[in-house]
């Protein structure tokens, strides 16, 4: 067992520069390109309870750049368990990991972050006359692209479709509770549920 930060760094040896030259504590004009072309990311927060992922996507840009070392992140509707807001709220660590579709890199965002749910800024991610209940304003610290070798070796864009006979939404929810909700039904009428609600 690996106990120490010493053993760690005796394994694994010295990172090579462009491990850490690559780190920028800002949002850069390298940066700022990839990252506005990023329609999904996830969102990893930490709090009393433990650590969350929480998957994030738009239809657009997923964050928008408030000033070089802010960004803002609508928070769409889901599953209001809050998960990521509760974490925020008591401890305000983040972290971000923008991915576009095709591109083996990933661009990660490490920083601090609030919510808000003040009105100018509800308002200026308005779509079709809705609104996000609160907004994710985050403080950049790190910016910098991962190794892009775990998507080269998950083959996560090039090996289509591998969904097929995995449990559906509908099938989870049956187990979990034996029966009381989930099955067929919800599988049937949620595609357009989701459609009528996106925001």
């Amino acid at each position: 067992m690996i106990e120490t930060i010493e053993q760690l760094e005796a394994l694994y040896g010295t990172p090579k520069a462009p491990s850490t030259r690559k780190v920028a504590d800002r949002m850069v004009p390298v940066y700022r390109r990839w990252i506005m072309a990023s329609r999904f990311c996830v969102l990893t927060t930490v709090g009393p309870e433990g650590s969350d992922g929480s998957p994030r996507g738009d239809d657009s840009p997923v964050v928008t750049e408030i000033d070089d070392r802010t960004l803002a992140m609508p928070d769409w509707r889901g599953n209001n368990r809050i998960d990521s807001l509760r974490n925020i709220v008591r401890d305000p660590r983040v972290s971000l990991m923008f991915m576009v579709p095709g591109s083996t890199n990933v661009v990660r965002i490490n920083g601090n972050a609030k919510v808000t749910a003040d009105p100018d800024m509800l308002t200026r991610f308005e779509r079709d006359g809705a609104h996000p209940r609160s907004v994710i304003v985050i403080g950049i610290t790190q910016v910098y692209f991962q190794c892009a070798r775990a998507i080269m070796r998950a083959r996560l864009w090039t090996a289509g479709d591998e969904s097929d006979g995995l449990p559906s939404p509908g099938d989870i929810l049956k187990e979990m509770t034996s029966g009381e909700v989930g099955g067929a039904d919800f599988d049937l009428e949620w595609p357009a549920r989701a459609e009528k609600s996106l925001w």
